[in-house]
């Protein structure tokens, strides 16, 4: 008695479950050197378009995405511009009440036409 069951008599079978089966193609199945028909020239030409169309908008997708990071860049610089502006104006109004304390103080007349002095 054989310990893993093999006999002799019987066939094995392969580990591929295609083994017997092989691919043809369909130009081959109906005579190799056929022309492609009108439907299948109008389907490539589609697959070609289509992409071309995936070329163009991942190439338009980059740029967007660029231009965003120039607009945030920007937007940045303006938000820091702005508060740098804000702390002048600030700083400007502190000075202009000390000087018109300062003018109060030595009865210094104040004009709006003279713009100060």
């Amino acid at each position: 008695m054989n310990p893993y069951y093999y006999y002799p008599g019987l066939v094995q079978q392969s580990a591929d479950p295609y083994a017997g089966y092989s691919y043809v193609s369909p130009q081959e199945e109906y005579g190799g050197s056929r022309q492609p028909s009108a439907l299948e020239r109008r389907v490539e030409v589609l697959e070609r378009e289509n992409e071309r169309q995936v070329r163009e908008l991942t190439r338009l997708s980059r740029e967007i995405t660029r231009i965003n990071q120039e607009i945030n860049r920007l937007n940045r610089e303006i938000n820091r511009l702005n508060q740098n502006d804000e702390r002048h104006t600030r700083r400007l109004n502190r000075l202009n009440q000390r000087l018109r304390t300062v003018e109060n103080r030595l009865s210094i007349p104040f004009a709006a036409i003279e713009d100060g002095f």
